[in-house]
């Protein structure tokens, strides 16, 4: 009966051991639950600060964005001003860069006309030696006929006077004096044939001075081919004009015309009829002026 009466007790106490424990144990985590939503507030407390620094950063980044949009928007108005101010020196540039090109193929336009004018006028000058040679050469000719004229006109004038001085009376007709008298008769008809000799030689001499004609000869002495013209050997010396038109000789064979289109003394350019003549003529070819 007492082992049966103490068993509820001791279940009651086993009861409410249990309870206590329950309850520590709910108590326990009850206040582990309360520290751990304090670390919680204090956590969310920490991130709502954090987030209104963070929108206070967002917000000043917004403004630094618009600002800086601003920027770009300013800088990409400047970078097309520079690209149309950096195309229009491109275009300046390439309108320089052509202008230079221009000018300096016409300064060796000018170089090339220069040294074609150079060699021109070295073979002038040539030319007037050549000529002023052939001058003194005749000068020189041309004294010696007179020196060889006034010779005879004195042996002539020496044996009219020794023939007016004899007295045809005094003289006895004998073979041999009838033949010395023949001698000096033959004498005095070869000195007036001398005579008349030297001033046929002398009209010669003058004939053959320039004297526009029509069968005037010469040759070529230089061919330009980049020009079409050739540079003949008879100048305004030989009666050579502008315009005239002389006939290309090669032995017998014609070969073409050319005009005359400048003059110099002693030699004269002349243009080629064709472009085909200036590959088929040479130096030395001989040129017949046309009537």
């Amino acid at each position: 009966m007492s082992e049966k009466a103490n068993s509820p007790v001791i279940i009651l106490i086993v009861l409410i051991v249990l309870a206590l424990l329950l309850a520590g144990g709910g108590f326990f985590l009850f206040q582990k639950e309360h520290a751990k939503n304090l670390a919680l507030q204090d956590e969310l407390e920490e991130i709502k600060t954090k987030q209104k620094v963070t929108e206070t950063r967002l917000d000043e980044s917004k403004r630094m964005l618009t600002a800086l949009d601003t920027k770009l928007k300013e800088t990409r108005s400047q970078m097309d001003l520079l690209s149309g101010d950096l195309e229009k020196e491109k275009k300046a540039k390439a309108d320089a860069l052509s202008q230079i090109g221009q000018l300096r193929g016409e300064l060796e336009q000018q170089k090339s006309l220069r040294s074609d004018l150079e060699d021109k006028l070295t073979l002038a000058q040539s030319d007037m030696r050549a000529a002023q040679g052939q001058l003194k050469e005749i000068e020189s000719q041309r004294i010696e006929l007179e020196n060889k004229i006034a010779a005879l006109e004195n042996k002539s004038a020496d044996l009219e006077t020794k023939m007016q001085g004899v007295e045809l009376g005094k003289i006895v007709v004998t073979p041999e004096k009838e033949k010395r008298e023949l001698t000096k008769k033959e004498k005095a008809v070869a000195a007036k044939k001398e005579k008349a000799a030297a001033k046929k030689e002398m009209a010669v001499a003058v004939k053959n001075e320039p004297v526009a004609s029509a069968g005037l000869e010469g040759k070529i002495l230089v061919i330009n081919k980049d020009y079409s013209f050739a540079v003949i050997n008879l100048g305004t010396k030989d009666g050579v004009a502008v315009g005239d038109m002389f006939s290309i000789y090669r032995g017998a064979k014609y070969m073409g015309d050319i005009q005359v289109s400048k003059v110099h003394d002693s030699m004269a350019a002349a243009d080629f009829s064709s472009e085909e003549m200036k590959d088929a003529v040479s130096e030395g070819d001989k040129v017949v002026r046309k009537s």
